[in-house]
Formats: C-alpha cells, sequence, structure tokens
C-alpha cells in the first residue's frame, strides 16, 4: 500500500455534554449527547483494532467544538504546525492542544491574520493541498505553504465551494486517488489524481478516512462504500450521525500520525 493514510498514533478528544452548542449550519437538530459518546466510542475502537495507539482528551467544556480535533493542528511525519481557527470562537482551541501535540513532535504556529483549519488541509503523500475557505484565509495558507516547504512538501491552495472545509468534499484513497464529490471533479488544481466520484445524494460519504489497509465510511451511503471495495483489505462503516448534525465527520473527530 501507498504511504497515504500509514499511521501509528492517534489524538482524540471526548464530545462535551454542550456538543450542540457548537457551531453548524446544519438543520438535523441538536446531537443527542449519549448516542455522541456512543459513535465516539466505536469510533475510538476502530482506530484501536486498525493499529493505532489512540491518546484520548478530555472534553473542553468552554470549546464545544474541540471534539472536532482535527481542526486544531496538522501532524506531518516529522512536523506539527499549530492551527489558528478561522471562527473566533474556537480561539483558544490550539492552545490547549500544543502541549500535547509537542509531545511528539516540533511545532511551528499559524500567526495573525493568518487562519487555518485543519480540515481544509488534505495530505496526499507528500503533497497538501490547502483549502482557502471560509475557516482558512489565503494569509493562512501561504503561512502554511512556506512551512511546508520548508520541510521538503509541495502544495497547493484551492479555493472551497460547498461544504464547511476542504475535506468535507474530497479525501484521499492512496498516493494517486481521490474520493470526490462531483463538484470537485473537473477541478484543474485536481487534474494530476485518479478520482472515485461519490454515489449523487451521497456527498457527505467524501468524507472517508483511509487508515492503514483499511478505508472508513460513514454508515448509510452504500454507494460510495460499495465503489471502495477494490482500494482497501476492509471498508468498516461508521454511524457518525451525531458529528454531522455539528458540521462534522470522520476526519474531523482526530489527529492521526
Amino acid at each position: 500500500m501507498t504511504k497515504t493514510g500509514r499511521f501509528t498514533q492517534a489524538i482524540v478528544r471526548c464530545p462535551p455534554p454542550g456538543l450542540g452548542q457548537g457551531l453548524t449550519t446544519s438543520k438535523e437538530g441538536p446531537p443527542d449527547f449519549e448516542r455522541a459518546v456512543e459513535q465516539h466510542r466505536a469510533y475510538v475502537e476502530v482506530l484501536e483494532r486498525l493499529g493505532l495507539e489512540v491518546e484520548e482528551l478530555d472534553a473542553l467544556q468552554r470549546f464545544p467544538d474541540a471534539y472536532f480535533v482535527e481542526d486544531t493542528a496538522i501532524v506531518g511525519d516529522t512536523f506539527a504546525v499549530l492551527a489558528r481557527p478561522g471562527a473566533d470562537e474556537r480561539r483558544g482551541e490550539e492552545d490547549a492542544i500544543e502541549p500535547v501535540v509537542a509531545r511528539y513532535r516540533p511545532i511551528d504556529r499559524i500567526e495573525s491574520p493568518g487562519t487555518v483549519d485543519g480540515g481544509d488541509i488534505l495530505e496526499i503523500g507528500d503533497h497538501y493541498l490547502i483549502g482557502v475557505s471560509d475557516r482558512t484565509n489565503e494569509e493562512g495558507a501561504a503561512q502554511l505553504g512556506k512551512i511546508l516547504s520548508a520541510h521538503g512538501k509541495t502544495w497547493r491552495a484551492l479555493a472551497v465551494g460547498t461544504g464547511l472545509h476542504l475535506k468535507s468534499s474530497i479525501a484521499a484513497i492512496d498516493d494517486e486517488t481521490l474520493l470526490i464529490t462531483a463538484e470537485y471533479a473537473d477541478r484543474p488544481e485536481l487534474a494530476q489524481w485518479h478520482k472515485v466520484v461519490v454515489a449523487a445524494g451521497e456527498e457527505y460519504a467524501a468524507n472517508s478516512l483511509r487508515v492503514n489497509e483499511s478505508l472508513v465510511v460513514p454508515a448509510g451511503y452504500p454507494g460510495t462504500a460499495a465503489k471502495l471495495g477494490s482500494f482497501a483489505q476492509e471498508v468498516i462503516a461508521l454511524d457518525v450521525s451525531e458529528a454531522r448534525k455539528m458540521d462534522g465527520g470522520l476526519s474531523c473527530m482526530s489527529l492521526r500520525f
């Protein structure tokens, strides 16, 4: 298997009782906390079964969106970058994650006026796509790109259309292939990769997750899951309905490295 999605460790954060007080554009109603806890536990169990050592952090009561820990940092093979959240309500989450990530990697930091959310950063081998969105601005993308270049990585920025983050619409299946929504399928910035387009009506499934030899997909999207069988030893469907109510998904719920 190629390099993309090879992980040994993950950092997760427990969902807080006030999860529903976080930011969301969803019209599906507030999340059920007990169900969110059950889904979180199932998610951690899958990561552990797939060979990852998982560090589980306590909930941050004053930051309900901190459950989506991926947004706080970008962790590479030899480095880490503390993000600077694009939403004012989330500023401070990156400070809470810094001492944890610092145990694993030397740290750089995105500085004001730059903003970066980890959900806008997609690693494909040694290349990074940086989504410029409502949460990640051009200054933040440029700062991150400079850091990545210093570590021998290539990168490209692209504008985010529909969806909160870039990874709402694109996932890396392997070093050569993207799982992608139809909206992005013909984007010239993505011409170098093969593409698997999610089934019509299953756009949420574009936020799937490569973990070692397996692919983890959100439950309830059988058309997309069926397309992925040849790309992994196992395709695992996980119910993340409560995270979805808060604009979250599979990638958002952990930092993997």
